[in-house]
């Protein structure tokens, strides 16, 4: 108890005008970690680290210290350098989207606002038929983060945006139907690409591999991608790891001018309302 007073008594000592601004920018780099990884399973792992930092440096400066228990101390700070060590391998996907946020600049290829008003219908127009016939099918857009490794995995295409070849390549039984495809301003890049999965434990268990593929691409980029439900045909797009269901025409046709007409407007986030998930 007495070196909780002793504690307390060094803290009271300090100048409360520099007290108060170390807190308050210790709040905000800690208020602005906590909305940034909203939503994700990063926010779960912070929370973690931070409780066992905070409860380890309590436990250091009233117990460790004041009774000189060396070896104690010796494996706190040992342990403590493991952690960070773990929380930056853990924390891998959420680091990379904040250097993403940060790097961010640049902007689509030139193209007029024509061509890219033009291939934001032809999707739609696509996607619709392949929503009306309950064809499965993912498009990823592409923004400022290049995709090159997960097109290198497909075929390139390079292609014009036309619907007519996204209903061929999505039609069941041709030769790549089978996963995604990469849409880069107003070109198909690539074909049958193969996407990172979302893990099972971080979105729901009744969403299919498709609709995991979407929010694991979008977690480690700046990407959109369209999802299609083979079952039931509703229309998705998951965006920085968030899906959202039931997309009807008119909200798709603003979101996808967002991403690739408006290319200087690039929100951090678009309307996102809770959906009911269905099994893929």
């Amino acid at each position: 108890m007495n070196a909780v007073f002793e504690y307390l008594g060094r803290v009271a000592s300090y100048n409360p005008f520099i007290v108060a601004i170390d807190l308050l920018f210790i709040g905000l780099i800690v208020y602005w970690a906590v909305t940034f990884l909203e939503g994700t399973r990063g926010e779960r792992l912070f929370r973690g680290v931070l409780i066992l930092l905070l409860a380890g440096a309590m436990i250091l400066k009233l117990v460790i210290v004041q009774f000189d228990f060396e070896r104690l101390f010796y494996i706190y700070n040992r342990a403590l350098i493991g952690v960070l060590i773990i929380a930056v391998a853990a924390f891998q996907p959420e680091l990379r989207r904040m250097l993403i946020r940060i790097g961010q600049a640049g902007s689509f290829a030139s193209s007029s606002h024509h061509q890219l008003s033009r291939s934001v219908e032809e999707i739609i127009d696509a996607v619709t038929a392949l929503s009306a016939k309950s064809i499965g099918a993912i498009i990823v857009l592409e923004r400022q983060v290049a995709l090159g490794e997960f097109i290198d995995t497909g075929v390139k295409i390079d292609s014009n945006i036309k619907a007519a070849l996204l209903e061929t390549i999505f039609y069941p039984g041709t030769s790549l139907h089978d996963l995604a495809i990469i849409i880069r301003s107003d070109k198909i890049i690539a074909a049958r690409v193969q996407l990172p999965l979302a893990e099972l434990g971080t979105v729901g268990d009744a969403l299919g591999s498709r609709h995991r593929a979407a929010i694991g691409i979008t977690r480690g980029s700046d990407a959109v991608a369209v999802v299609v439900s083979e079952e039931t045909g509703i229309i998705s797009i998951a965006e920085e790891g968030q899906l959202d269901r039931n997309i009807d025409k008119d909200e798709l046709r603003q979101r996808l001018t967002d991403v690739i007409v408006d290319t200087k407007t690039l929100p951090k986030h678009f309307w996102r309302t809770p959906r009911k998930e269905s099994k893929e």
